[in-house]
């Protein structure tokens, strides 16, 4: 089928029109005409449903996705889509898509298949920035051909192949040399191939894959860099910034060699931030959230909420232009190498622009990576030492702004940006970005000082319970002292702390960063101490215990106090983890399970719950009476076959069904979304005939919370009356499953 009609910009030149009938001729070829299917529109992009008249209308008036050569979706086998056919499309002749590259590489939304002929580079309006015009010598050259009549690569492909093949092989510099001068004599390529590897590494650099080195301590002590960047060995540790290596010469002697330790790469973030403006449809994306949002008081998009609003209303002259950028920020440790066999550890930062829609905001195109911290270890709580130039960068950013094109309006603007949403960790990562320590007996960094914990002897470890605090005053589980630990709770909440009252508390905190002991002196041993051993493990600021372990660098941002929010929980981390606990307790797993001795025995110690204590058995056995919500044997068959046996929709989750073993009746192998899938929608379906109804009861409402946080459009009212239902459930957990909630 020829699909050449594709390519026409005019869409209503009657070749075109005659493409899109026999289109939908072939989509609707075995449907009933009445029925919908997805519009391979520009703007649609195959993601919703449209009648046949829907989808003729957004054709013509949107355009036919460029990139949808192969109809898949509407019928069409992989095997029908012969190398003619697709010959016939000229964006198909390359077989790498470097037009694509470039629009991500400069953050440009691509939705009409990208400029074809000199037209459309006028019509799209140059502009006095340098950045803009590189975007569109680019362009040029990822679809000018290589030579004359050349269908398999572009100049920008051909280069681009080089440079991987460089890599991959290990060629030197002066290898690479000789190899495009050999090519440059063979073939007519003398035009459009760089002369050398100095001239291609300019396409990288134009691609925005340029970043700056810097190395850093092993120990994570310090940087080398601007006044330092001279030094060969840490000033605080002495430890050289070197990995100490030789290589041996044809003449026999030793060269030392000079291979960083440790380095961060540190990616411009200006330069990324400007890339957004320069397409005239990202760049109006990029008003979305004052142009576009729909203002009805519901909550779909950050700027809906009032950490948006209080922070507009207290720095209106950044509000005054829509254009500012505001930031969230991520960033947690991962394993490169795909083994759990080696331990390795690399943390990229990651920021994302809230000011595009919500559909657009957290899709991968859109991220931008500001730093990649080296492993094989962690930083740590050092993390601030590696975030001293993003800092500087925002810094700037806020207070002098950056020259930027806007290809919307054709005009430059100063552009600022804040991180105003506050980052985003797993709880681990949060301690480390914070400073709070999410260890210990106040590892709250919500309830901060207020952190109500008991420390179990057996155990050995601290449970943090007082979920009865969080419940309105007049409610009747306050008094019920039976059901949950012996004692009647009188406390109210505690209390919100703002920005400027955790500034208070580590503004006289002293940083030492650094795992390494300093010139001189030998660091004391640490012991590890806890609060039934009658000595505080907390620090002491201002004469008051606190968690705090630094002072964060984020401080360093003038407006970091006036955040609303300033460090927020992955909700994907958090069902994981609950789900995880869920599934080892209920089927009473070995080593998985938090219903074991040693927590029978903790209840025996504080006097409560005497039915669940342990039983001396004649011959020295231990037994353990079955709590309510421990399973039977059946009861996990049941649990187990009606998880192996769902069905679900395709593409709604992973194959579930294989991580279940009705065998051993256990579930292991399971992924975070698929976590995700079981807590909100599957588990209530699975327990309902395998618990007693108080315990479901209280699961179920678990599985509500979590999949009302996950909702798409929220009322103020409703999440206030969510706050509360989270704190009723957490207190049912706490009663139904004992103190085992934790």
């Amino acid at each position: 089928m020829d699909k050449s009609w594709i390519d026409i910009r005019n869409r209503l030149d009657p070749t075109y029109i005659q493409g899109v009938e026999k289109f939908l001729e072939f989509a609707y070829d075995k449907k009933h005409p009445d029925s919908k299917i997805y519009c391979p529109c520009t703007k649609c992009m195959n993601l919703i449903f449209g009648t046949r008249s829907g989808v003729k209308e957004h054709l013509i008036v949107n355009g036919f996705n460029t990139k949808y050569t192969r109809w898949t979706i509407h019928g069409e086998s992989l095997a029908s889509c012969s190398r003619s056919e697709s010959d016939a499309n000229q964006s198909s002749y390359f077989q790498d898509d470097m037009i694509g590259m470039v629009h991500d590489a400069f953050g440009v939304l691509r939705q009409d298949g990208g400029i074809r002929d000199n037209e459309g580079l006028e019509s799209m309006g140059l502009g006095p920035d340098k950045e803009t015009k590189k975007f569109f010598k680019l362009l040029e050259d990822a679809q000018r051909e290589l030579y004359p009549n050349c269908k398999t690569f572009t100049a920008l492909s051909f280069t681009t192949h080089l440079l991987h093949i460089k890599v991959l092989g290990g060629w030197t510099d002066t290898s690479y040399d000789m190899l495009v001068e050999l090519l440059r004599k063979a073939f007519p390529i003398r035009e459009t191939l760089p002369k050398s590897f100095a001239e291609a590494k300019k396409f990288n650099e134009a691609l925005g894959f340029s970043y700056e080195k810097i190395d850093a301590c092993p120990k994570d002590c310090m940087l080398f860099w601007k006044d330092k960047k001279g030094l060969r060995n840490c000033e605080k540790c002495g430890t050289s910034r070197y990995k100490k290596s030789a290589i041996f010469l044809d003449d026999g002697t030793a060269k030392l060699t000079q291979i960083p330790a440790k380095q961060v790469r540190h990616f411009p973030l200006k330069l990324a931030l400007q890339k957004l403006f320069m397409s005239e449809e990202t760049s109006k994306h990029m008003r979305w959230h004052a142009e576009g949002r729909t203002n009805d008081g519901k909550w779909r998009h950050p700027a809906d909420t009032p950490a948006w609003k209080i922070f507009d209303e207290k720095h209106p002259e950044f509000a005054k232009d829509i254009r500012n950028v505001r930031l969230g920020l991520a960033a947690d440790g991962f394993n490169p190498f795909r083994t759990m066999s080696i331990s390795h550890s690399t943390w990229p930062v990651v920021l994302m622009p809230y000011n595009l829609p919500p559909w657009l905001c957290m899709k991968q195109p859109f991220f931008i990576l500001a730093l990649l911290i080296d492993g094989p270890h962690g930083p740590g709580n050092d993390i601030d030492l590696y975030l001293q130039h993003l800092i500087e960068e925002l810094k700037e950013l806020w207070t002098e702004g950056v020259l930027t094109f806007d290809a919307s309006t054709q005009q430059m603007f100063r552009m600022r940006a804040t991180i105003l949403m506050g980052t985003i960790n797993d709880f681990p990562a949060l301690a480390i970005l914070s400073g709070w320590s999410t260890k210990g007996a106040l590892a709250c960094p919500s309830c901060n000082v207020e952190t109500q914990s008991l420390w179990l002897k057996n155990f050995r470890k601290y449970c943090y319970m007082g979920h009865r605090r969080f419940l309105d005053q007049g409610h009747n589980f306050r008094k019920d002292a039976i059901s949950f630990d012996g004692t009647i709770e009188t406390r109210p909440r505690p209390l919100h702390l703002s920005g400027a009252d955790i500034f208070k508390q580590v503004q006289f905190i002293q940083n030492n960063f650094g795992k390494g002991k300093e010139k001189g002196r030998t660091a004391p041993k640490k012991r590890r101490v806890h609060a039934d051993e009658g000595i505080s493990a907390n620090i002491m600021v201002q004469g008051v215990e606190h968690n705090w372990k630094k002072r964060s660098t984020f401080f360093d941002l003038e407006y970091w106090p006036d955040i609303l929010i300033r460090h927020n929980i992955d909700l994907m981390h958090t069902e994981k983890n609950v789900l995880e606990n869920i599934l080892g307790t209920l089927p009473n797993i070995l080593g998985k399970t938090k219903d074991n001795l040693k927590a029978r025995q903790d209840l025996k110690v504080m006097c409560i719950r005497p039915t669940l204590h342990p039983q001396q058995r004649p011959g020295g056995k231990v037994f353990l009476p079955p709590a309510s919500f421990t399973m039977s044997k059946e009861q996990k068959y049941i649990f187990c076959k009606v998880l192996k046996n769902v069905k679900v929709p395709d593409g709604y989750s992973s194959n579930i069904s294989r991580c279940v073993n009705l065998k051993d009746t256990t579930i292991a192998g399971l992924k975070s979304h698929d976590c995700h899938i079981l807590m909100q929608q599957l588990l209530p379906l699975a327990v309902r005939r395998a618990l007693p109804r108080h315990v479901c009861e209280a699961l179920i409402e678990l599985s509500t919370s979590f999949r009302r946080l996950c909702s798409k459009v929220m009322d103020p009212n409703d999440f206030e009356d969510l706050k509360k239902q989270i704190a009723l459930t957490l207190c049912r957990l706490e009663k139904s499953w004992k103190w085992r909630w934790r």
